[in-house]
């Protein structure tokens, strides 16, 4: 059994705790337990941690692009060892179950070999000039990359937001959630392990406004990376503007599916219902909104009632449960708020819409029909175990009603008319579309949004690029 590990900051290589700081209790959300206190940024502490940046962009832009990829390669070898430590951990700070916590771990191994290879291969162009003149175009890493991630993802968020600055040469602040620390210092330990400068990046902690209001404000930092709520990102977005910072903005979203009558239908509550209840529903991929043609919506619905109710909820470390707790009292709030709201205004609750067990933050997988469009539950992110299930008459207005709200992160869809395929892939609001499947992210792909969902791409080489900057040099 893995125990937990003793929390800290990073800071220039170095395990910062103690020494009065403040702290945060880190709690298990499986059992309402603490499993630690999390030492808390005084401003001096993120004072040095700008420093070592500082420093460490200086020696890492220079590092050649064959050292960056070994240590990227060296810390996915690593992760692949402690796989099963690191996945303990995330479950036991974050619920969900050790199976995804270990495919999250491989999520990052994978990133890794990927951005070590992508950055052997940053070219830039020649461009065509008269005899004696030379005009040349450039990439270079963008400096200091201030970067926020969320507590849903504990492994594959941190690794996001370091791999593809580390791999462009940059230097990176990161500051994951405080609810779930311990899995992204034990992913920037493993690059540290292969032999990272401990300059070029660290890991801090502290009360979210006031590190952010910290940093932004900082001439050193270049580059703004976060991942959360789209209100959170708006906020950030301001103080990012007063430096005129780079930004990379992975918000919200509010996934719609389409499900039309000539699908499989079996083929597809196969495939949906174990996705929409993966994390308890804690993803900004998550399908949510199902929208269901006509003659195929009571089969749909009562196959994914059904499906839905026979999942096994628990703590996410014992065998055969298939979905583990909410990772905060917050989301149940949320449930309870959104659920009751939905049934108030005359939605049908078909499964679930209530918490379970006696301990920790667990809440039955729900399944609502015909729910109003009013309702706020139809228009506001519900971030959990939650599905939302409607019929609509025609293609027409499946596509309206999929572009319907100011998000455009993931949208899904099933038939088997080719042309309609095409169709929805052209007509859908969606930075990234699914059809006839729900695996839309890869380490290759470049996984971002539209509209309130956010702008700019993480992985893929869009990923590394969003850490570079383009050069124009003009020789006479």
């Amino acid at each position: 059994m893995t125990a937990y590990p003793s929390l800290c900051m990073i800071i220039d290589g170095e395990r910062v705790s103690g020494g009065g700081r403040r702290t945060h209790a880190v709690i298990n959300p499986a059992t309402g337990a603490a499993l630690g206190e999390l030492p808390l940024a005084a401003p001096t502490d993120l004072d040095r941690a700008l420093e070592a940046a500082a420093r460490g962009f200086a020696i890492w832009r220079n590092t050649p692009a064959p050292q960056r990829a070994a240590v990227l390669q060296g810390a996915a070898r690593l992760m692949l060892e402690r796989q099963e430590e690191i996945a303990r951990i995330a479950t036991m700070e974050q619920g969900k179950t050790l199976a995804e916590a270990r495919v999250e771990v491989l999520m990052n191994v994978g990133l890794f070999h990927f951005y070590a290879a992508e950055c052997q291969r940053v070219y830039g162009r020649q461009l065509v000039r008269p005899a004696g003149q030379r005009s040349t175009v450039v990439h270079e890493p963008v400096g200091v990359v201030a970067a926020f991630s969320p507590w849903n993802f504990p492994i594959g968020n941190p690794g996001r937001k370091l791999g593809a600055p580390i791999a462009a040469g940059c230097a990176v602040i990161m500051k994951s959630a405080e609810e779930t620390p311990a899995s992204g210092l034990a992913v920037l330990q493993c690059l540290l392990d292969a032999g990272l400068p401990g300059a070029v990046a660290q890991a801090v902690y502290g009360v979210p406004d006031e590190v952010s209001r910290h940093l932004l404000a900082s001439p050193v930092v270049r580059k703004l990376s976060f991942t959360g709520s789209t209100v959170i990102g708006k906020h950030l977005l301001k103080l990012a503007a007063d430096n005129m910072l780079r930004t990379t903005m992975e918000l919200g979203g509010h996934g719609p599916v389409l499900v039309f009558d000539d699908a499989d239908c079996d083929r597809v509550l196969d495939v949906v219902v174990p996705h929409k209840y993966r994390n308890a529903g804690q993803v900004c991929v998550s399908p949510t909104r199902f929208i269901v043609q006509r003659d195929a919506f009571e089969r749909f619905r009562d196959g994914f009632a059904g499906r839905a109710a026979a999942i096994r909820v628990g703590n996410g470390l014992e065998e055969g449960v298939q979905m583990g707790p909410m990772a905060n009292p917050r989301r149940l709030e949320a449930m309870d708020r959104l659920i009751g709201d939905a049934t108030a205004k005359g939605a049908k609750l078909l499964t679930g819409g209530e918490r379970s067990g006696n301990q920790g933050y667990f809440y039955a997988p729900t399944v609502l029909a015909e729910v109003p469009i009013d309702a706020a539950i139809m228009n506001e992110e519900p971030f959990g175990p939650v599905a939302l299930i409607n019929s609509y008459t025609d293609e027409a207005a499946m596509i309206a009603e999929a572009n319907r709200l100011p998000y455009g992160l993931a949208a899904y869809a099933w038939t088997s008319d080719a042309a309609r395929q095409r169709r929805l892939a052209r007509e859908i609001e969606a930075g990234m579309v699914g059809i006839n499947t729900t695996m839309i992210g890869a380490a290759d792909a470049p996984f971002g949004g539209v509209k309130w969902s956010g702008h700019g791409s993480e992985d893929g080489i869009e990923g590394l690029m969003a850490c570079m900057v383009t050069k124009a040099v003009h020789e006479g």
